[in-house]
């Protein structure tokens, strides 16, 4: 009985043993065949890393608005007798705009005007009078103060009359006229628009670590949705002297010349200051750097020499990298690469470190260093 369990357990460890062992040696072919098996290249788009001046720039948005901008309207009521522009119309400082019906004011006017003139000659006679000693001085005095006070009647009478005419306060352009001949309008109610528009000013922000670099004169550029890729050139004239204490920005005034009328108030706009001197960055396309959560990444190919059947042997390997600005669709590379290294440009997702590759450059990735996003409208 022991014998034949002796002779079972044999049997099951050789049979045991054989399936393990099997199973050893499959496993040690399949790591063999893996070991030799050579990824196949794959086909990506480089260029060669070279330097060029790069400007520091800094960014930010804002709006346009004029230097001069008002809605006109009248200080008093009253009923449009007359207008005196048409819409889009330019205008001096002192222009009629609207003038409203001041019959009434003008005849009081004239009353106050005719008991002016009629104290000036009671105050003359009566100067003269004194010299002859035939009435007191009083009456001099008396007739003075008379005549001064028609005077103080005749101008404040005069300066109620003018608001009655609503005039340009300085030159610019009027927009589209809101009122009528006949209509009545109430003090306060808008007439039309007057903007001076050139030059024009555009206002934006920054936070408060840029103002080291911001000055005075500093040139600057601006670009509006409305006119694509022009770019418009003005420079700083104002920076305020106070920093938000919610946003810790600050407010700048850039002021651009505007003779063409192109920039409008209101316009919503994107500003670029210039900053100091140009300098030399190696410069790639956007899509040729990688990021991840180590940093930025580029693929660099070096050649190994020819292989067995001749041909070239490319390889892709890893480098990390430090970027700066960007600008268009380019980005500058402060750190890690160096001018005439060989850098993919697309491909990256199907490459590891030391991947073989095969250029094919007949297709590349944008790399226009003005390029704008494309409007939407």
């Amino acid at each position: 009985m022991i014998k034949r369990m002796i002779i079972m357990l044999i049997v099951i460890g050789l049979i045991l043993g054989g399936i393990f062992g099997f199973q050893a040696f499959k496993n040690r072919m399949i790591a063999a065949y893996l070991a030799n098996l050579k990824a196949p290249p794959q086909t990506v788009s480089t260029i060669t890393a070279a330097a060029s001046p790069w400007q520091t720039t800094l960014q930010s948005i804002g709006s346009f608005n004029a230097v001069e901008g008002a809605n006109l309207s009248a200080q008093v009521q009253g009923i449009v007798q007359k207008i005196g522009f048409e819409d889009g119309q330019d205008v001096k400082k002192g222009d009629l705009i609207v003038q409203l019906l001041a019959d009434q004011q003008i005849a009081t006017l004239e009353q106050y005007k005719a008991t002016m003139a009629n104290a000036q000659i009671a105050y003359d006679r009566d100067s003269k009078l004194i010299k002859a000693n035939t009435i007191a001085q009083s009456q001099v005095d008396s007739d003075l103060a008379t005549w001064k006070a028609a005077q103080a009647q005749v101008a404040s009478q005069q300066a109620l009359i003018d608001q009655y005419s609503i005039r340009a306060p300085f030159d610019g352009h009027l927009g589209i006229r809101l009122v009528s001949l006949g209509q009545y309008l109430s003090a306060g109610t808008a007439v039309v628009t007057l903007q001076s528009l050139d030059p024009i000013q555009f206002d934006f922000s920054m936070p408060q670590q840029a103002l080291s670099q911001l000055k005075v004169g500093q040139a600057v550029t601006a670009t509006v949705d409305a006119y694509g890729n022009q770019t418009f050139d003005g420079k700083i004239t104002a920076i305020s002297p106070l920093v938000d204490t919610q946003s810790r920005n600050i407010t700048i005034r850039a002021t651009f010349p505007n003779a063409d009328r192109k920039l409008l108030p209101g316009m919503f706009g994107n500003i670029t200051v210039v900053v100091g001197e140009p300098k030399e960055y190696i410069s790639l396309p956007q899509t040729a750097v990688t990021i991840n959560p180590y940093g930025n990444v580029v693929y660099v190919v070096t050649d190994k020499g020819n292989g067995a059947d001749g041909k070239p042997q490319l390889v892709a390997n890893q480098k990390f990298v430090s970027t700066g600005q960007a600008r268009g669709d380019q980005i500058s590379v402060t750190k890690g690469l160096n001018a005439g290294e060989v850098v993919v440009t697309s491909g990256q997702l199907k490459l590891n470190n030391g991947s073989p590759v095969i250029i094919n450059n007949e297709v590349q990735p944008s790399n226009d260093p003005n390029a704008n996003p494309a409007n939407p409208n």
